[in-house]
């Protein structure tokens, strides 16, 4: 029996560099259309266990697609998760090549589960819904130039705000548009916004940043997203658990959520004056009141229920 063969891609705006365990081969091709079609024709006989590359902002999109058309194990990973991996292995230095290599012992080792990609349409909403976040940094940026900028400059800031406020609105509106187009986001949106405290922004973003959500257990979900407390105890030490890692344009808007269902959700209300009563700090309970919140979300769209079925009232843990 031959031995299964793993993958690493390595991809810039240009080059896609390739490298092949356990033979050791390395070879790229141009990040075109035609060289993904010559990195599916290379790959293919090869029948690879397992082909991993990382995220890089969207250049990796159109070789990702083919390997997939194709029917190729292909999995997008965390940069993070790849660069923690390669420290431990001492490989310090970095080039195309050496990253490509990483990548495919991290595929042969790790085995990270592939996943099915986005289609067309959820990468698009992915791309709108970071364009927004993009123009409130730059909205909040000049806002705080205002503060300080000497008054000759105020009205070209004044000008440069005006103008993002209106991309804010026309980008909120195709985020509007992009989910009403969508029978099942539609049915979605409006199930995730019956919950007291989840706005309009916070279904939109949990619906392109967590499609995940409904398919994996409660704890599963919170690890994902960056709100499960993690141990920090090592011997007889016994540290304070913290939340860590997870996605977080996805925390915000929960932590968002919690902060105003603190006030309007009767379920989070009850819970958050429960752990000020005991003492816990208001941050350590708006996060575990997000944790609840993204519990309840996750049963309801698993099982298809609005916030006021009574599956929904029942008491989760956190």
């Amino acid at each position: 029996m031959s031995e299964p063969v793993f993958v690493g891609l390595d991809v810039a705006k240009g080059v896609v560099d390739v490298a092949i365990r356990p033979s050791g081969e390395c070879w790229n091709v141009p990040n075109t259309d035609a060289g993904a079609g010559e990195l599916v024709a290379r790959l293919k006989p090869l029948a690879p266990s397992l082909i991993v590359c990382e995220a890089t902002g969207g250049f990796e999109r159109s070789a990702i697609a083919a390997l997939a058309a194709a029917g190729l194990p292909v999995v997008v990973a965390n940069p993070r998760q790849v660069r923690d991996f390669a420290r431990a292995t001492g490989q310090l230095a970095k080039t195309d090549q050496l990253d490509a290599g990483i990548l495919a012992l991290f595929a042969e080792r790790v085995r990270p589960t592939p996943r099915p990609l986005p289609d067309a349409a959820a990468q698009l909403l992915d791309a709108v819904l970071t364009r927004r976040r993009q123009l409130l940094e730059m909205l909040t940026a000049e806002k705080n130039r205002l503060g300080f900028a000497p008054k000759p400059l105020h009205r070209g800031i004044r000008k440069h705000i005006q103008w993002l406020e209106r991309q804010l609105d026309d980008v909120t509106g195709e985020l509007t548009t992009l989910v009403e187009q969508s029978p099942i986001w539609r049915a979605k949106d409006d199930l995730l916004q019956s919950v007291p405290g989840i706005g309009r922004i916070v279904s939109y973003t949990l619906l392109g940043d967590l499609p995940e959500l409904g398919t994996l257990t409660h704890k599963q979900i919170a690890a994902l997203v960056g709100v499960a407390p993690l141990a920090r105890d090592s011997g007889t030490l016994r540290g304070k658990r913290m939340v860590w890692g997870g996605r977080a344009s996805v925390r915000t808007v929960l932590f968002l959520a919690a902060l105003c269902g603190r006030r309007w959700n009767p379920a989070l209300k009850v819970f958050y004056e429960r752990l000020i009563v005991a003492g816990k700090p208001k941050k350590v309970a708006l996060i575990a009141c997000a944790r609840k919140l993204l519990t309840i979300i996750n049963a309801m769209v698993r099982n298809n229920t609005t916030w006021m079925a009574p599956a929904v009232k029942l008491q989760h843990s956190c």
